[in-house]
């Protein structure tokens, strides 16, 4: 497993990337948008191979600052039984195994402290 990326919520989407292109060298992916969800994202991609998500929505309903982090287990299999894994152990998951509509196949889990993780390939 690793962790494929963590997720930030930005108030100005464009000020952020431009913040992180800038001074940190990141390469930034087309920006996605969702018009039914009036959702807004960029993956932010460094040297390493670590990634940020940084999104925006236009509801204003969420908070700014760390949203989720994403570990890969691999494969859409790997999803699956870990899916089936965290509900034998009662891990409070919150949605089940789903394509994304920018490509994910994932279900979101939380941690002890409601800190949410994406299971991810």
């Amino acid at each position: 497993m690793k962790i494929e990326h963590i997720g930030i919520w930005a108030k100005n989407l464009e000020l952020l990337k431009s913040f992180y292109v800038e001074h940190f060298n990141a390469i930034a992916n087309t920006k996605y948008y969702n018009r039914k969800k009036q959702f807004s994202s960029y993956f932010l991609s460094f040297e390493n191979g670590a990634r940020l998500e940084i999104m925006h929505s236009q509801h204003g309903s969420n908070t700014n600052g760390l949203f989720h982090i994403a570990i890969s287990v691999g494969s859409t299999s790997a999803v699956d039984d870990f899916y089936e894994y965290a509900l034998f152990k009662e891990i409070n998951v919150l949605n089940q195994p789903r394509e994304t509509g920018d490509g994910y196949y994932e279900f979101i889990l939380e941690d002890p402290e409601k800190n949410q993780i994406e299971v991810t390939v």
